[in-house]
């Protein structure tokens, strides 16, 4: 069938991948840095964006609107891991996009009114910011609710996460593609087994 003659709230084949990290992470996280690679290796046509998250949720989801107003939304993707996924929920039901969630936060607005203040990024100690408490009510602005397409969404939850509740990712996410591991941590330290199932959903086709 043309493309022409498919409907654009369809998805098609991944054309365009968006990844999201979390609160205090970074592009270096192991995650980020695993997905970076296959797609530069194995899908270097394919559009890779993996920007630097401000700490304010409303500058962040300002930088994700404008660095994704020209993509395609029936052809690209979102994954995020923890806060990430949180900010990945929302852009999928402003876009009716796909999304990878990867231990997804599911109230950063209850969970992260606790780290008002100063704080430290993981992968470079020196490197500081500030969590302001308006940050808190920005988050609660980006709360949606039940997903219009959750069909077009993936999650993986490890029970053994010590910083988020997985009974609660599971139970937020009903008729989504869910891959709940035993024990695994925050971080999905063993991602990278995970990375066949995760590409098979973003559907990501060889180049030409």
């Amino acid at each position: 069938m043309p493309l022409k003659n498919i409907p654009r709230d369809i998805p098609q084949p991944t054309t365009h991948v968006l990844y999201l990290h979390g609160f205090r992470s970074s592009p270096q996280s192991t995650k980020a840095q695993q997905m970076t690679k296959v797609m530069a290796e194995q899908y270097p046509h394919i559009t890779w964006w993996c920007p630097q998250l401000p700490p304010s949720p409303q500058a962040a989801v300002a930088l994700i609107h404008q660095g994704t107003a020209d993509w395609p939304a029936h052809r690209m993707a979102v994954m995020g891991s923890s806060l990430g996924g949180f900010y990945a929920t929302w852009l999928a039901v402003q876009r009716g996009c796909k999304a990878v969630l990867l231990n997804p936060a599911i109230d950063p607005a209850r969970d992260l009114a606790t780290y008002i203040g100063e704080q430290t990024a993981w992968h470079d100690p020196t490197e500081r910011f500030y969590f302001a408490p308006e940050f808190v009510d920005e988050l609660r602005v980006l709360e949606v609710g039940p997903l219009p397409h959750p069909e077009r969404v993936w999650a993986l939850i490890a029970k053994g996460d010590e910083v988020l509740d997985w009974h609660e990712m599971t139970v937020r996410y009903p008729g989504s593609q869910q891959v709940v591991m035993e024990g695994g941590d925050h971080a999905i330290s063993n991602f990278e087994s995970y990375l066949p199932q995760v590409l098979a959903f973003l559907d990501l086709q060889p180049g030409v």
